[in-house]
């Protein structure tokens, strides 16, 4: 299983730099629009539309490595507390019940995908952008994270059927304020290495 959940790190991976990258692109278009607006009273058609696209995919498209990388939020005053037990058991019970939202949504995305392919629906602006092609790309993105929620859901159950409740933790429990430190602490000798290499 760990070759499955290397590859959904990296899938994941990909997809958040991908979904970056159009949340990135709609912000320089609509900085570029505004100032095109300001200075020339002229505007991009459709700019606003296309930034809405790109928000929907972005955030698609990223949600499998917020999950993987433990970075969705939680509220965990009372966590911290608990037995290690009590906090696997919350652990995968939240992990349900996050896949089991996301199945639904996903399902419900299949259906308005489906519906705008049957009828042919366009964007009601100026560029009447077909509705399926940003529609199958947002999909998309829901599918990967959908699978890899249920790659994290299979690893966190065979990792306690093996006994491993300590790794479940580490894997789909709350990151601890020691971890974000280590890790912060981590990457500060990455770069300074990589400084002393110059």
């Amino acid at each position: 299983m760990e070759p499955v959940l290397a590859a959904a790190h990296r899938i994941s991976r990909l997809g958040l730099w991908f979904g970056g990258t159009l949340v990135l692109l709609a912000a320089v278009l609509i900085g570029v629009d505004v100032v095109i607006r300001k200075f020339f009273s002229i505007s991009i058609g459709g700019a606003d539309e296309l930034a809405g696209y790109a928000l929907a995919i972005g955030t698609s498209w990223g949600l499998g490595a917020a999950l993987i990388e433990r970075a969705h939020i939680r509220i965990d005053s009372l966590y911290v507390l608990f037995p290690n037990a009590l906090r696997v058991v919350l652990d995968v019970a939240g992990l349900v019940l996050f896949v089991g939202f996301f199945a639904l949504v996903t399902w419900h995305g299949r259906l308005v995908l489906d519906q705008s392919w049957v009828s042919g629906s366009r964007s009601q602006s100026a560029i009447e952008t077909p509705l399926i092609l940003p529609q199958v790309v947002w999909f998309g993105g829901l599918l990967l994270f959908f699978a890899v929620g249920i790659v994290l859901l299979v690893e966190a159950l065979r990792r306690i059927l093996s006994g491993d409740a300590h790794g479940v933790v580490r894997m789909i429990g709350t990151r601890s304020a020691q971890e974000e430190v280590e890790e912060e602490i981590a990457a500060l000798e990455v770069a300074r290495k990589a400084g002393n290499g110059r």
